[in-house]
């Protein structure tokens, strides 16, 4: 009799564990193509759309924790993205960052997980004396079980010469 009673509480305790991996919060960037630091895609309207913000980021779980490394704007408007790996850079599948420029276009472009990896993004430049405005960079790293995360979002200005 206590043999029968084992069995559905061992299920039960399987599946509670499964959902409990589950919980976590899924969030996509707007759509690309994985390629090899190439931009994917270009979009927008060239209007302005106003002033940019951040939102919180995610916290990776310990065993996926990485670091990408978002660079100063230059006086080329050029943004440097660099993969810097971390404890969990094995369980990482796909780094993407969203580029979204002053004028409310947006670049999109995926870095490789192999530290060191870069890719530069052209942000918006300034004219002469001028400075440039602001472009809001993002981060989003799905992990091998599928789970994306957004792990930066920054805002960056134009760095005069």
């Amino acid at each position: 009799m206590q043999f029968s009673m084992k069995i559905p509480a061992l299920i039960f305790l399987c599946v509670a564990i499964a959902m409990a991996g589950c919980t976590g919060s899924q969030t996509s960037p707007a759509a690309s193509t994985p390629g090899s630091g190439i931009p994917a895609t270009t979009a927008g309207s060239g209007a302005p759309v106003g002033t940019l913000t951040t939102v919180p980021t995610d916290v990776l779980p310990g065993f996926n924790m990485v670091t990408v490394d978002v660079g100063e704007k230059d006086y080329l408007g050029i943004i440097p993205v660099t993969f810097q790996g971390g404890s969990g850079m094995n369980s990482i599948k796909k780094v993407e960052i969203k580029l979204t420029r002053a004028d409310g276009s947006t670049q999109t472009a995926t870095v490789g997980t192999k530290k060191g990896e870069e890719v530069e993004l052209q942000g918006t430049r300034g004219a002469g004396s001028e400075r440039g405005q602001v472009d809001r960079i993002e981060v989003w790293v799905t992990t091998n079980q599928a789970q994306t995360y957004r792990i930066v979002d920054v805002l960056r200005e134009y760095r005069s010469r």
